[in-house]
């Protein structure tokens, strides 16, 4: 499993905008300097955290983007999966039930049943709140969100 550029960057937007807003509105155009990523690249990101919920936003010349909710409520597998779908290191475990013709008799199911478990608890169990912490914690160290 990879997790692409839009997965990356929309983490990282999000994680900026924990760390940025201070109670208020920021811009795209701000995130992208800080973070020194296209702006027409993350205007199509945030398009599907704003659809999705995750942040609203204000037009105007004060406008700008800020989470819809407390960093604590953001998981790093709840974006991960709005921006890359499912994270499961093949397809027989992307759906609840096993589809796989072959699941009952596969020798290496267990594999990746163990690696999806192991994705699964690291992402599902690390907030934006932390990650925001922990980044706060190493700005000194050239630490790059």
């Amino acid at each position: 499993m990879k997790i692409s550029t839009k997965g990356r960057y929309a983490l990282r937007l999000m994680l900026d905008l924990a760390m940025n807003s201070g109670g208020g509105f920021v811009s795209i155009k701000s995130v992208a300097d800080r973070q020194e990523i296209s702006g027409k690249y993350l205007e199509q990101i945030i398009s599907i955290l704003s659809k999705s919920g995750f942040v609203k936003s204000v037009r105007g010349p004060q406008g700008g983007y800020m989470l819809s909710k407390s960093p604590s409520e953001y998981t790093v597998g709840m974006i991960l999966r709005l921006t890359e779908g499912s994270l499961a290191p093949v397809t027989c475990l992307e759906d609840d039930v096993n589809q796989c013709p072959r699941a009952s008799i596969c020798p290496t199911l267990t594999v990746w049943k163990k690696l999806n478990n192991a994705i699964n608890d690291v992402v599902d169990n690390i907030t934006l709140e932390e990650l925001a912490d922990m980044a706060r914690e190493n700005i000194g160290n050239d630490y790059c969100i």
